[in-house]
């Protein structure tokens, strides 16, 4: 069986549309995110991992109390974290290393305990 011109110029266009459309770049969030409940005395997840030179947003919800984080070593400014909101806070790490992000408001007794980890990879 033989296929006429107009037949296969039109095999070739869908197949070279077929080509292209699976040749597309798969899109990607613009900056990783790590979801983090913060309550009295803890952040869970109490380990997170960033890499360096990439924007990484922590998404902070307070389930009681009122926290807070801030870190110079990993850029992150004083921010207050409110019971019943969303807060975020971005960030972009410099260097690799481990760094504890302690609650930057007093909170009660567990306070100094308080720490979130955060692994900063290459």
């Amino acid at each position: 069986m033989t296929l006429s011109s107009a037949t296969r110029s039109l095999f070739v266009i869908a197949l070279a549309t077929a080509v292209a459309i699976c040749a597309r770049p798969v899109i990607t969030a613009a900056h990783p995110s790590v979801d983090i409940v913060v309550k009295n005395w803890s952040f869970t997840p109490g380990t997170v991992e960033a890499h360096v030179g990439e924007p990484t947003v922590l998404r902070f919800t307070d389930s009681e109390g009122v926290h807070g984080v801030e870190s110079d070593e990993l850029g992150i400014p004083k921010t207050t974290i409110m019971p019943g909101k969303l807060t975020e806070v971005s960030f972009t790490p410099k260097t690799a290393g481990t760094f504890a992000v302690h609650c930057a408001i007093v909170c009660g007794e567990g306070h100094d305990k308080m720490i979130l980890t955060v692994h900063v990879v290459p």
